[in-house]
């Protein structure tokens, strides 16, 4: 079967591709219009091509619509779950249509790696996007591959960055990093009150 793999990143795309590519023909998509600023945006792409060329993994780079993303999520910005969900919906929306395109039987995701993602979204936006396009979705769980995705990716001194991609994960993550150094200063304050 040919798969086209939408891919968000690099070491996101260790793990996926090497099951996938066991069983399949893969090629890779990076369609994430919704990584801001763009310099992100081409800092993960740069990432993610350097090591698939040496790797010889093929690369279809789907062009970056960054206000095709702020349409999709129009109206729901301040909830993760939505935002979320549309944000699926739009980035494997354009890959099922490349796949439809270029003569792909089916789209899988890396996006189920992460463990910090929600899989039935996942699930529910590549069903919906692909029997829109006319091509299979592959229906995948790789949240147990991330240790080995993040230790390999740390081992090729690969970019990894700490926010999903869009703006507004980038404010979140930041205040959930402020919000776990307050709390390991104020342990750190106790224990001395109390040592």
């Amino acid at each position: 079967m040919r798969v086209l793999l939408h891919a968000c990143c690099g070491p996101c795309l260790l793990e996926p591709y090497d099951v996938l590519a066991d069983e399949h023909e893969v090629r890779v998509a990076y369609a994430n219009p919704n990584i801001q600023p763009e310099e992100e945006f081409v800092r993960r792409r740069d990432t993610l091509l350097a090591y698939a060329f040496a790797r010889s993994i093929d690369v279809d780079v789907l062009p970056y619509e960054p206000d095709a993303w702020r349409a999709a999520v129009s109206g729901v910005e301040d909830d993760p779950s939505q935002r979320c969900r549309r944000c699926f919906a739009l980035r494997l929306g354009m890959t099922a249509r490349h796949a439809k395109e270029e003569g792909f039987d089916a789209v899988a995701t890396t996006l189920s790696v992460s463990p910090y993602q929600d899989p039935e979204s996942i699930r529910e936006a590549g069903e919906a996007a692909c029997a829109d396009a006319g091509v299979a979705f592959l229906v995948t769980d790789f949240r147990d591959r991330y240790p080995e995705a993040t230790r390999r990716s740390r081992e090729l001194g690969m970019y990894r960055q700490n926010y999903c991609g869009c703006e507004r994960s980038r404010v979140e993550a930041e205040e959930q990093r402020d919000r776990r150094r307050e709390e390991r200063r104020a342990a750190a304050a106790e224990r001395a009150v109390e040592g």
